[in-house]
């Protein structure tokens, strides 16, 4: 991953009862938290269905094209866009946007493996620790 910084949230949420794509990709990005109680116009999502249908057909995608296609500043969507990034959703090419690894599965596989590395981190540093107040017991 490019950037040092990643936060991946997680929240178990019930599916959506019937196969509708919108509630689908709703479903991912509330499941991801781009979704927050300051969104009440629902940008993240409209943000994140139009990346993901402007990639069917294109490689990359700027963040101008998609504030022109929402009716929406340029600076509200970088600000999203910036999540969907630190999330490891998106990555940045120059000033164009890509889904990372081409498909949102792709997308989502490696930040699972993402999230398995930064558990695996905080293990190897709660053995220490646990290692550590043991020995300070003697």
């Amino acid at each position: 991953l490019l950037n040092m910084f990643q936060e991946i949230m997680l929240r178990n949420l019930n599916k959506p009862r019937s196969s509708d794509i919108n509630k689908d990709i709703e479903w991912i990005c509330d499941s991801l938290g781009f979704c927050s109680g300051r969104d009440i116009e629902d940008i993240s999502v409209k943000i994140f269905k139009d990346i993901l249908f402007r990639l069917r057909d294109e490689e990359f995608i700027s963040s101008e094209s998609i504030a022109r296609d929402l009716d929406i500043t340029r600076s509200r969507v970088n600000h999203h866009i910036r999540n969907f990034i630190d999330a490891g959703v998106f990555f940045r090419y120059k000033k164009l946007v890509a889904l990372r690894g081409g498909t949102l599965r792709a997308a989502i596989e490696e930040i699972k493996r993402d999230s398995e590395r930064i558990f695996e981190d905080l293990i190897r540093i709660a053995d220490e620790i646990d290692k550590a107040i043991a020995s300070s017991k003697k």
